[in-house]
């Protein structure tokens, strides 16, 4: 038997989607604008300089964005002739490649992220208490939380 969303269940999933889909327009135009990166670009270009060597396995990053191994590899295509990643062989393994940081990749992540964050603060964060930053925290790591849990699998309620 399908459990329906009540009213206040439906009003708070359809305000989170217009939500998440003006924000992440309204970033991107931003982004686009202030430094010419994408949204996407911005996201594999902050994986790459969260590790200590700035580099990642294909595979291993696009599970850390969520993304089908093919659209990151056409992005990554673009990314390369733009000079912003580079693409390394994996000797352990034939079929198996790296993503690479390049400095130019570096120095663009550098020029952009401090106008991202003004605007994550000023669309996000400059209108939401302390109360509500910690609400939004717990809301998303529950959330995340059961998404990790569920390892990608559909399950059914029981």
């Amino acid at each position: 038997m399908t459990r329906w969303l009540t009213d206040e269940e439906q009003r708070a999933w359809r305000r989170y989607l217009d939500m998440n889909a003006k924000l992440t327009a309204r970033l991107h135009r931003r982004l686009q604008t202030d430094s010419g990166l994408s949204l996407a670009d911005f996201d594999v270009l902050v994986q790459l300089t969260d590790r200590a060597v700035p580099r990642m396995r294909v595979g291993e990053l696009a599970e850390a964005l969520q993304w089908e191994r093919s659209r990151l590899s056409h992005h990554l295509a673009r990314m390369q002739k733009r000079g912003l990643v580079s693409r390394q062989d994996c000797p352990e393994d034939a079929r198996g490649a790296f993503v690479l940081l390049t400095d130019k990749g570096r120095h663009a992540i550098e020029q952009a992220a401090p106008a991202h964050v003004e605007a994550v603060r000023d669309l996000v964060f400059d209108h939401l208490s302390k109360a509500e930053v910690a609400t939004l925290a717990g809301i998303s790591e529950r959330v995340l939380g059961r998404l990790n849990r569920s390892d990608g699998e559909e399950s059914t309620p029981g």
